[in-house]
């Protein structure tokens, strides 16, 4: 059986994991909405989501799949969130294939066919003491090879030790049951991925983060990833519960919109599923949801 062959059933059962992780923190997410509990903005309507369908084509104009885009504006508890789930194909241009050869990519430019399937979340929320919160998981496959990749950071503008704490602590305990050396390998990851040369400072608190994950072991790469996915949940849903009550004033809110620059900053210049997803041609309204609603720089 050819690779194309065998990574069928493979491929469905991922871009299926993406898409329930997608229903649960949707529904988790509009459950913060309903909440009685949520401090200043408690007169708003409760947020919900905004759903559509987003398409890729490839240069022929022919379908190359698509996925779902979920975004949820003006809410209680999120200013702006948006969670999206994708599965695309078709070939790699010249500059995505070199960029990937360059990562050590085998086989890359003798069949530069793909298939891409992921979740990617980013959270801006309405109390500047509630962080911003990224996370995403993917799995990539080409004729000659295959990987996963994905993580989460948390993007506080202000910082509280505990909730650092915590946001690690439980990324730790999804991930020390596959081994007590991955935490540390994928935190230092993240550190060094999420930094921004340009303002020598890191664009939040850290997280983990991994690309490339190919140990030859589908199934073991594969639990990984949704643990991965399963951490996220318990790791920032209480911050934001604890959080959302918090009073604030126009000091902290300056400090928000300075910050999310700086988000901003990062996620056009450095990101790589940004670059990504607009050189292969991905509808550029989902590739751009990471974006916050308002930003200022000084």
């Amino acid at each position: 059986m050819t690779m194309t062959e065998i990574f069928a059933d493979k491929k469905a059962r991922a871009s299926g994991w993406f898409r329930s992780l997608r229903d649960e923190i949707v529904a988790a997410f509009e459950g913060l909405e309903d909440s009685h509990d949520t401090g200043p903005f408690a007169d708003q309507p409760a947020g919900r989501f905004d759903v559509s369908e987003t398409k890729r084509h490839s240069d022929d104009g022919s379908d190359a799949g698509g996925g779902l885009m979920s975004v949820m504006r003006g809410g209680r508890v999120f200013e702006k969130v948006g969670v999206n789930v994708s599965a695309v194909f078709g070939t790699l241009g010249d500059a995505a294939q070199k960029s990937m050869a360059a990562r050590g990519v085998p086989g890359i430019e003798k069949d530069p066919r793909f298939w891409a399937s992921g979740i990617s979340l980013v959270a801006h929320m309405q109390n500047p003491h509630c962080p911003a919160v990224h996370m995403n998981t993917r799995m990539f496959w080409t004729p000659n090879a295959w990987w996963f990749g994905g993580g989460s950071d948390l993007n506080p503008c202000l910082e509280y030790d505990e909730d650092t704490a915590h946001f690690h602590a439980t990324q730790q305990a999804h991930l020390d049951p596959h081994s007590e050396n991955l935490y540390p390998e994928l935190k230092k990851w993240a550190d060094e991925y999420f930094y921004i040369p340009h303002r020598n400072r890191a664009r939040g608190v850290g997280g983990i983060f991994m690309d490339d994950r190919n140990t030859g072991d589908w199934e073991a790469d594969f639990a990984l990833t949704q643990d991965i996915g399963r951490a996220f949940l318990p790791a920032y849903v209480p911050l934001v519960e604890k959080r959302r009550v918090d009073a604030f004033g126009e000091a902290e809110k300056d400090a928000q919109l300075v910050h999310r620059g700086l988000y901003a900053e990062y996620n056009l210049v450095y990101d790589r599923g940004t670059k990504f997803g607009l050189a292969t041609g991905h509808d550029a309204n989902a590739v751009l949801m990471s974006l916050p609603p308002l930003a200022k720089w000084v």
